[in-house]
């Protein structure tokens, strides 16, 4: 681990350091399929680390890229087998994500077709469940890996190179105890939502019940 890391960020980089760039495409990889966890702080520490010999950067942006793609068709190939209803199903007992989150990525596949898969890159949430209607539609896989490539590069190459033209002018500790904090806070706001929607989808389901 670099000195002066600590907390999540500091555990991220013990993953860097034990698996080089690839443990950087497994953490974005965990980030696509769980969609609260923010993959962005630890592509911009990534780019510290490249910047200072640590990593190098044209892996780090294949590694991010690569595990941006190997996330989406997790969640792709998830939509294609279960079929829509299945996973509307599935999104009602989830704590952290729930039917009115598949219900914005499909609509705005809907809308857009399949340029959402593109565009919905950038957009928090959106950004990884787009990939399930995207599924569920039979988008041909090829097109599908292309698009999401192209505006995973782009995104998570932003972060990057954010953490990278900073360089030597970051003082790790610092930004150690920043990206705690913002993940610490996310993570806590995840418990929060979670915990209230999963009051109400129990209420939803109680109602539903026969004999309610």
């Amino acid at each position: 681990m670099e000195p002066g890391l600590s907390g999540l960020s500091g555990w991220a980089a013990d993953v860097v350091d034990a698996l080089g760039e690839l443990g950087l495409g497994l953490l974005v990889v965990l980030e696509n399929v769980f969609p609260p966890i923010p993959s962005e702080p630890v592509l911009a520490l990534a780019g510290v680390l490249a910047s200072q010999g640590a990593l190098s950067l044209t892996l780090v942006l294949l590694a991010s890229t690569l595990g941006s793609a190997g996330g989406a068709l997790v969640l792709y190939g998830l939509g294609a087998r279960v079929g829509r209803d299945r996973v509307l199903r599935l999104f009602d007992r989830l704590p952290l994500v729930d039917r009115a989150d598949y219900q914005r990525a499909d609509d705005w596949f809907v809308q857009h077709g399949t340029a959402a898969v593109l565009i919905g890159r950038f957009i928090p949430v959106v950004r990884s469940l787009v990939s399930v209607p995207a599924g569920v539609s039979r988008l041909p896989l090829g097109r599908f890996v292309v698009l999401t490539m192209l505006g995973s590069g782009l995104w998570n190459g932003g972060f990057v190179m954010i953490g990278y033209l900073a360089g030597e002018s970051v003082d790790l500790g610092v930004l150690s105890r920043g990206l705690d904090l913002a993940v610490y806070a996310v993570a806590g706001l995840c418990v929060v939502v979670g915990a209230f929607r999963w009051r109400r989808n129990r209420r939803r389901r109680a109602s539903a019940a026969p004999g309610a």
